[in-house]
């Protein structure tokens, strides 16, 4: 298992990389010009010119991306353009809004979609069956922007009861965290549903049930434990996915989390937020699909199996070696 965490952990040097590399060239063949936000359209040229210098927007692309990762690689993500502060300062206060909305709407949809596909899987071909799919189907149908603006337009304007804005009391998570969740809890509900249907087609359950188990106890200690495992791994994509995908909750309910700080880097043609907020964000998504990758191997002992039998393999070879030279 440890030589598995280490080289999945060696393959994210490359695949970071490259992302740099392809942000990098992305911010560089975008059209608009960050001193023109900078200074304004009263500047001359002569201050333009003067600024692009000074912050080195006038080297080569290469010198460019150099020097941004070796500013990454000493803890320095640079200076926002525009205020002048540091990214990394800004980034630390706006991320726990970010965390904090992803991990409950994740809770959430856990909490609702794995019941909803046991009660579809157990209830097959019935009109709870069809409706509840029906429901989830459509939620998976729409987006989460639209989900966003309906409850404002329902719960925010017409009846008043939540307020528009989200983060400055509890009241205020409520409709950003059920506009992300609608879709994320239909796809959870779906693959339990389909995953329950499949397991209890095994042999293991109708011996289960020869053997005289209640189907309570065959549904909840055997069947749903086998169908759990690809769920794990669809929830863990589902929250990797989240984090660059509440930027939309966050601008539509305006939290002042990381994904607002990369939008108006966008508008501001910001470079060193957007390069360094998507860094963050890639980083952040593979070491959630290596806790997934991890958490997949405890609970399923046949890969974790795999795993013992490929280090004791290589074990035997070595000792094989050794034993050939010593006769020899």
């Amino acid at each position: 298992m440890l030589v598995f965490i280490g080289k999945r952990l060696l393959m994210l040097i490359p695949i970071l990389l490259g992302i740099s590399i392809i942000v990098q060239v992305l911010i560089d063949i975008t059209p608009g010009d960050p001193v023109m936000v900078m200074l304004g359209g009263q500047a001359t040229q002569e201050e333009m010119d003067e600024v692009r210098e000074r912050l080195g927007l006038n080297d080569s692309l290469p010198v460019r991306y150099v020097r941004y990762m070796r500013g990454v690689l000493q803890g320095d993500f640079g200076r926002s353009l525009v205020s002048n502060r540091p990214v990394f300062d800004e980034m630390a206060t706006r991320f726990p809004y970010t965390l904090l909305l992803v991990a409950l709407s994740i809770s959430l949809s856990i909490l609702i979609g794995i019941p909803v596909g046991v009660y579809a899987a157990t209830h097959q071909n019935t009109w709870r069956d069809n409706a509840s799919m029906f429901v989830a189907l459509f939620c998976v149908s729409m987006p989460s922007f639209w989900f966003g603006l309906m409850l404002i337009q329902q719960f925010a304007v017409r009846w008043r009861w939540l307020p528009v804005a989200g983060g400055g009391s509890w009241n205020g998570w409520v409709l950003p965290i059920v506009s992300m969740a609608l879709g994320i809890t239909s796809t959870i509900a779906r693959q339990t549903r389909s995953n329950m249907l499949e397991v209890t087609r095994q042999d293991f359950v109708t011996t289960a049930r020869a053997k005289g188990l209640g189907e309570g106890r065959i549904r909840y200690r055997h069947a749903l434990k086998n169908a759990m495992i690809p769920v794990v791994m669809v929830i863990g994509n589902l929250f990797g996915s989240l984090l660059g995908g509440s930027l939309i909750a966050e601008v539509i309910f305006s939290l002042p989390g990381l994904g607002q700080y990369t939008i108006q880097g966008l508008r501001n043609r910001d470079y060193p937020i957007i390069q360094s907020s998507v860094l963050i964000l890639s980083v952040l998504f593979a070491i959630v699909i290596l806790l997934v990758d991890i958490m997949f191997a405890l609970i399923d002992p046949r890969i974790r199996s795999q795993y013992t039998r490929k280090s004791t393999r290589g074990k035997n070879k070595k000792k094989g070696v050794i034993l050939i030279e010593k006769d020899a």
